[in-house]
């Protein structure tokens, strides 16, 4: 099996165990709420990391950092961003919140242009707004006037925001890869999460039964299984063959919505997400295709 191979059917691993993840938490939002929920997918996490480094050998230097506040900031926005999905997951249909999860590249691209210096293309700009489209086109039953419950808008609204807070924590990751190690930037990661989770005890943790609980720690070894799945697929595949990947968390959300949940997505939810997909696709599609010329251009001018 060549490398490219192993990275794309890594990186489909990936996605298939974060999507069973975000079941499993939809799965058990009625007897556990966000907070709780998070702990258990964090601090559960943190064995499978710990078993991998040792393994490699790298249970110390693996973990050293030079800048303790960029995890920090990532952990902040990532530790909000966790939360308010986890809550959405309770409220929306399975398929709805993973389309609405999507938005996280585009806002990453307006983040990446306003806060890194990035240079934003016309292409670019044309396909951010033809996400933002996509997110209209899943939101017009609000914007239509039809009936819905209002915890539903609300939660609509606070998935779009998660997406964002998510965009803002990947923009402390790509900082945070020039000096540090994978495993570091994932390892202070469920330690951030992990301490402020425990700030929402006193908002009301539950005792749930053992089935529920064996569901959480479920959830969070698969959760790190997953993340180091996702090291590897970078390490097999460059990142513009592999990310388009990413998507097939769709055809798995409605799979699962039905089979688990009994949800049917609705049309405006299929054709805007349709429109999401597309859009992050032409976009790594077209960078992919300006990497080739430029390494051409410079391939040519060392000659």
């Amino acid at each position: 099996m060549s490398d490219t191979l192993k990275g794309i059917c890594l990186k489909v691993g990936a996605v298939s165990l974060f999507t069973a993840l975000m079941a499993i938490i939809k799965a058990t939002s009625d007897d556990v709420p966000p907070g709780q929920a998070v702990f258990f997918r964090s601090v559960f996490a943190l064995p499978v990391l710990f078993v991998w480094l040792w393994f490699h050998g790298q249970l110390r230097e693996g973990l050293k950092t030079q800048r303790p506040l960029g995890h920090v900031m990532r952990g902040l926005a990532g530790t909000a961003s966790m939360s308010l999905r986890f809550f959405c997951l309770g409220v929306l249909a399975f398929p709805d919140v993973t389309a609405l999860g999507f938005t996280t590249p585009l806002v990453l691209t307006v983040l990446a242009a306003l806060f890194l210096g990035e240079t934003v293309r016309a292409f670019r700009i044309s396909m951010v707004c033809l996400g933002f489209a996509g997110v209209l086109v899943i939101l017009w039953d609000q914007i239509s006037g039809a009936p819905r419950a209002g915890i539903e808008v609300l939660a609509t609204g606070l998935m779009l925001i998660s997406a964002a807070l998510a965009a803002f924590a990947q923009m402390f990751v790509r900082k945070l890869v020039d000096t540090e190690n994978p495993a570091a930037i994932v390892f202070y990661f469920m330690m951030t999460t992990c301490v402020l989770s425990l700030l929402t005890i006193p908002f009301g943790w539950t005792r749930p039964d053992g089935q529920v609980i064996a569901l959480l720690v479920l959830a969070g070894l698969i959760g790190g299984v997953g993340q180091i799945m996702v090291t590897l697929a970078y390490r097999h595949a460059p990142a513009s063959i592999i990310a388009p990947f990413d998507y097939s968390a769709m055809l798995l959300a409605v799979a699962i919505g039905y089979v688990w949940f009994n949800e049917v997505p609705t049309w405006s939810v299929v054709a805007g997400a349709t429109l999401i997909i597309a859009s992050g696709v032409l976009i790594i599609w077209r960078e992919r295709r300006l990497g080739m010329q430029n390494k051409r251009v410079l391939t040519g001018s060392s000659r």
